[in-house]
């Protein structure tokens, strides 16, 4: 072959391969995409990333499969959408937690969720209940805290585990009212609502969905939520914030991507889990469980991160907080 013809070649190559790429990404999805889930199987958050899943798959044409790869903070789930090949195949449902190890365990991947991690979209969050056991007299949040400074180092406060986002949630609770309580870690929302129940405890910040049981028997008696109005199915229930200002605390989800993913990926991503979100039948049924689906954009989740992981951070080192 003549050399200018070899040369000619050679300069085509690149511009040959972009043109392939860019076939490729118009043409996302050919195959099933990987949903890769942090938490195990049954949880609020599996639930939302199996209802999202459906209408996903329905929108995109093939189907979205939620793979849980429980461990390490849902770090391990985090790592490993992180080392995926950007293609758009793998996807992955971050929550709360990424902004949280950032302080609380440094030494968990990805270190740096927004430089190895693209932003696709909210999922849902949902706020906490302040409830206690029904022989704690208090009947609102004013009167709790008057009750802790009353009892200092009396008042058995639960959580899920430390470094729960319900344990950093009353670490903030102590400070901002100025209270020395007790924190008793348990491996889980269910053991610390069968404690407070039983009154082996007297208080927790507990999801909705964890909340809900003892709430509706009478087991517990709720004071407040750490949302920042009264939630729907809780009317009677005041945001903490009526009386520590500024006091709001969401747990939530959101869609990303590994870094270095074609925008038209992310964009066409991003509008099928906006329609999945924005569907009234699927809001109201996960309503009815607790679950707020928010059909915040990349900018949001992205804002949702950096505030949290801001927040948060505060937190564990004004309180010292490590891991036992």
């Amino acid at each position: 072959m003549h050399r200018r013809t070899l040369l000619g070649s050679a300069l085509a190559l690149p511009a040959l391969s972009a043109h392939a790429q860019g076939t490729a990404q118009g043409n996302w999805p050919e195959r099933a995409i990987a949903l890769i889930e942090g938490y195990p199987p049954g949880g609020v958050t599996d639930l939302a990333s199996r209802a999202v899943a459906e209408p996903m798959s329905r929108n995109l044409g093939v189907p979205v499969v939620v793979e849980n790869r429980p461990g390490a903070a849902t770090s391990v789930a985090a790592t490993y959408a992180a080392r995926a090949r950007p293609d758009g195949y793998t996807l992955v449902m971050g929550t709360t937690t990424l902004a949280i190890n950032q302080t609380l365990q440094p030494n968990l991947t990805p270190k740096e969720p927004l430089k190895e991690l693209e932003p696709i979209g909210m999922v849902f969050r949902t706020p906490f209940i302040l409830h206690v056991h029904p022989s704690v007299p208090a009947s609102n949040t004013a009167e709790l805290i008057a009750h802790c400074k009353a009892n200092p180092g009396k008042v058995l406060f639960g959580s899920p585990g430390t470094g729960s986002v319900s344990h950093l949630c009353l670490e903030m609770f102590r400070a901002r009212a100025e209270i020395d309580i007790v924190h008793v870690p348990y491996r889980g929302g269910a053991p610390a609502a069968l404690d407070l129940r039983q009154g082996r405890i007297h208080v927790v910040f507990q999801a909705i969905q964890e909340a809900a049981t003892t709430l509706a028997d009478g087991g517990t008696k709720g004071l407040a939520t750490t949302a920042n109005a009264p939630l729907p199915n809780y009317p009677n229930l005041p945001p903490v914030s009526n009386t520590l200002p500024g006091f709001e605390v969401f747990f939530w989800q959101g869609l990303f991507a590994p870094a270095g993913t074609p925008a038209p990926v992310i964009t066409r991503a991003a509008t099928a889990l906006r329609a999945a979100t924005e569907d009234s039948a699927l809001r109201a049924r996960l309503a009815d469980q607790g679950v707020e689906l928010v059909s915040g954009n990349a900018t949001a989740l992205r804002e949702a991160l950096v505030g949290d992981t801001k927040k948060w951070g505060d937190v564990i080192r004004e309180g010292n907080i490590k891991l036992e």
